[in-house]
């Protein structure tokens, strides 16, 4: 009889996805024991060793998660905003009475135990998108109900980035991907990532350049939404002549006044106004989209170059540069990338063996233990390790959209695909990071990466859609 309530306790648990989330870790464990392992130590043991610590958390992460799976699955959707507004409270205290880490204000500390609230912040951010895009007035088309998620989610990055710890921000990023799930138009994809792009590299381009980019994404995209090539490139066209017309007419008038920027920026801005009034009359919503991305994008695309010179540090400007190809630093800037490299093709197709990566063991890779713990994968299992390791991520991405697709309401669907989007966004960057691919951010691969704090977090993040997911099941089952 006690058996058989337990059993109840814990009834529509998806437990290949629990299965899979253990084996993770535990293959994270590993890798911490290999990159911390110190041969020789007096005592192996000892707490001070970090796959010692991590061993500790551990065990509180799966008292967390059992805890999580206990609780009613209404709560995460009734509690929800109070989870955010505590959220934004820890960002504010940490900013302002945190301990500074690496650069970033976004420590607590208590004794030897250090928070990072920024971790449990993305669960917070998760659930309250999840709470405001779940009601029955929301609409996706409607740009007030974007404009809402666009603040659940800019409120915290605004915070994080004043923290200057503006890679745990942009993960929150990711979650805009979930709006493709509830129904926004897939173009509007391409704005984004190419605005995106813009804004990384818009400190190495002219105004005028920028300006004819913006046009020429944001047109062209909402020409792919509502398929009226014909009108847009002349819009394109009455643009450039109507620019062209002003930039004689002021060389004439008034000259040196008026340069082909500003000519065309006012021609722009007083186009606005008429583009307006022809979505209006011919309902075509998605344009005013188009132009808010076109109008924020305006405002924050060139501040790019004030933030690149004056608000990042030396360090992240020489990262930005080295991953664009603009500066050279082998034994600088570039060290950690290029020991990454170099850990993970010496590992070849099956590996060094357990405690034999020459690279990690004599320290060549930098944070080996924390943000670079996929180059000891690399090293000591090779190929085919860091393939399985990548497979089980994959698959764990994938259970987390079917339980998404099997909820019955909204929020548990908008949550199971906010957190595989964390969970995805991480991963790449990570990965990303370790051979090259992606600027080195200091983002942790969920469930490896040694730390109390991440690993908590993700648990809580992980196992509150388990938990939804098991609400759903448990329905169904009666």
């Amino acid at each position: 009889m006690q058996s058989r309530g337990i059993g109840r306790l814990f009834e529509g648990v998806d437990w290949i996805t629990v299965a899979i989330y253990l084996l993770v870790v535990t293959i994270g464990f590993v890798a911490i024991t290999a990159a911390s392992y110190e041969e020789g130590a007096a005592d192996l043991f000892a707490f001070s060793h970090f796959y010692v610590k991590q061993l500790v958390w551990m065990a509180v992460a799966f008292v967390v998660a059992v805890v999580v799976l206990l609780v009613d699955a209404s709560v995460y959707h009734k509690l929800a905003y109070v989870f955010y507004i505590g959220g934004l409270v820890l960002l504010v205290a940490a900013l302002l009475f945190g301990r500074e880490v690496n650069g970033a204000k976004a420590w607590f500390e208590f004794g030897s135990v250090r928070v990072q609230p920024v971790e449990f912040v993305k669960i917070a951010t998760a659930l309250a998108l999840a709470r405001v895009m779940s009601t029955q007035t929301f609409s996706i088309t409607r740009v007030g109900d974007l404009m809402r998620v666009g603040m659940v989610i800019c409120l915290p990055l605004a915070i994080i980035v004043l923290q200057n710890d503006t890679g745990s921000g942009i993960v929150l990023g990711s979650l805009l991907f979930v709006l493709y799930r509830e129904g926004l138009n897939k173009w509007l994809c391409i704005p984004v990532l190419l605005i995106a792009a813009l804004f990384i590299v818009s400190f190495l381009l002219t105004p005028m350049t920028l300006l004819i980019a913006l046009l020429l994404v944001c047109t062209f995209s909402e020409a792919m939404m509502n398929g009226q090539w014909r009108s847009r490139l002349v819009f394109l066209a009455a643009l450039a002549l109507g620019a062209l017309c002003l930039y004689l007419g002021m060389f004439v008038a008034a000259p040196g006044r008026m340069d082909g920027y500003r000519c065309l920026l006012t021609v722009t801005l007083l186009s606005l106004p008429a583009v307006g009034i022809y979505a209006f009359r011919s309902n075509l919503r998605n344009i005013f989209v188009t132009m808010g991305l076109f109008l924020l994008a305006l405002v924050f695309v060139p501040t790019t170059d004030y933030i690149f010179n004056s608000v990042l540090k030396p360090h992240q400007q020489n990262r930005i540069l080295s991953f664009l190809g603009l500066a050279s630093d082998p034994l600088g800037t570039d060290y950690n990338v290029n020991q990454a490299k170099i850990a993970i093709g010496s590992g070849g197709w099956l590996g060094k063996g357990f405690l034999e990566g020459t690279q990690i063991k004599y320290g060549f890779v930098p944070e080996k233990h924390t943000d670079f713990i996929f180059c000891t994968v690399g090293e000591e299992w090779g190929f085919f390790g860091t393939m399985a390791v990548l497979t089980l991520f994959c698959l764990l991405i994938l259970r987390l959209m079917r339980m998404g697709e099997r909820q019955e309401e909204p929020f548990g669907r908008i949550y199971c695909y906010a957190v595989a989007a964390i969970l995805l966004f991480h991963l790449l960057v990570n990965v990303g990071m370790t051979i090259g691919l992606m600027p080195v951010m200091g983002i942790p691969l969920p469930y490896m990466s040694y730390g109390g704090s991440s690993l908590i977090a993700f648990t809580i993040l992980l196992f509150i859609a388990v938990r939804l997911d098991a609400s759903t099941r448990q329905f169904n089952f009666r």
